[in-house]
């Protein structure tokens, strides 16, 4: 049980709230994609709860889950605020056209091992939605974004979503299928074999490894989208790039990281942590596998980023 919680009120409360816990986490870190964020998100959560009277509440999980969502919505909206501010200060120091777009930013992966998931991150892994989707979360509006995880994701009715994001219960059903609209069409419901996932992503490490282009096309989708992001700085900041013949040809790239590169779960789907001969982490991969073919790599580099997770399962 969280310390912070057992000393903020009675252990009944306390207990009460933590059984809630793995839940608004998930609810948390979909909304946010961060997984410090999302912590912090649940233990404000659990402060308004511990100085409210819900004895009243006949829906506690509800009740809980509303509160999550309301911090999560503040916390979008100011990290919007910051983003365009960030971006309109870099295209007008670059002289870009009105027709830029942020670059993708790739959320805080759940990385387990293939073999032996963390017993810590099972629940979050148990249910948890691909990175590919978590990117294309990051591109919508916060109250987007709130009306779809609420909702899609997590089953909470538009009446009780509508107050949170100011709207009408049909606004926040319109925004909610604009938003899935955006998810069917960038981020396609990955194949749920996962012996099926690997079997593509070893298949795209063997043709790296060989330097077999015609190998590399055939496992990868006409249509593949490759998102790499590597921080801030000039050199490594986000880039996507498309198509199967442009992706195939970073496979120098891959060919340089396929001996580091050791399996992973990564939000649940086939994935790998690339641990270099320093035994520093270099990157981690995330796949989606549709029809056996890969339609989209997403790749966290952000050195900074990087050392903030727990990769020690990895290091061996």
């Amino acid at each position: 049980m969280d310390e912070r919680i057992l000393a903020a009120g009675s252990a009944p409360a306390a207990e009460l709230f933590e059984a809630h816990r793995p839940h608004l986490r998930a609810v948390a870190y979909r909304m946010l994609g961060s997984l410090a964020e999302a912590e912090d998100a649940v233990q404000d959560t659990w402060l308004r709860y511990d100085r409210t009277d819900t004895s009243q509440v006949e829906n506690l999980g509800g009740w809980l889950t509303t509160v999550t969502g309301r911090l999560c919505l503040t916390q979008l909206r100011a990290r919007a605020q910051r983003r365009e501010e960030s971006f309109e200060s870099r295209t007008e120091a670059a002289g870009a056209g009105g027709g830029a777009e942020p670059p993708a930013r790739i959320p805080d992966p759940l990385i387990a091992r293939a073999d032996a998931p963390d017993p810590e991150q099972e629940v979050l892994l148990a249910d948890s939605v691909g990175l590919a989707l978590m990117v294309v979360l990051e591109s919508l509006s916060p109250a987007e974004r709130v009306s779809f995880v609420l909702h899609d994701l997590f089953a909470v009715p538009f009446e009780e979503i509508a107050p949170l994001i100011e709207k009408t219960a049909p606004a926040t059903r319109q925004l909610a299928s604009r938003a899935r609209r955006k998810v069917q069409g960038r981020a396609p419901a990955p194949d749920r074999d996962l012996a099926r996932q690997r079997v593509a992503v070893d298949a795209f490490f063997a043709a790296t490894r060989t330097g077999d282009l015609d190998a590399l096309l055939a496992v990868l989708d006409p249509e593949v989208v490759l998102r790499a992001d590597g921080g801030a700085g000039r050199e490594r900041r986000p880039v996507v790039l498309r198509g199967a013949r442009t992706v195939a040809g970073q496979a120098v790239m891959f060919h340089s990281l396929s001996p580091y590169a050791r399996p992973a779960l990564v939000n649940g789907a086939a994935g790998v942590v690339v641990i270099g001969a320093h035994g520093r982490a270099v990157s981690v991969m995330g796949f989606t596998v549709l029809d056996g073919v890969i339609v989209a790599i997403d790749v966290l580099s952000d050195p900074e980023r990087l050392a903030a997770l727990d990769l020690a399962a990895f290091a061996d």
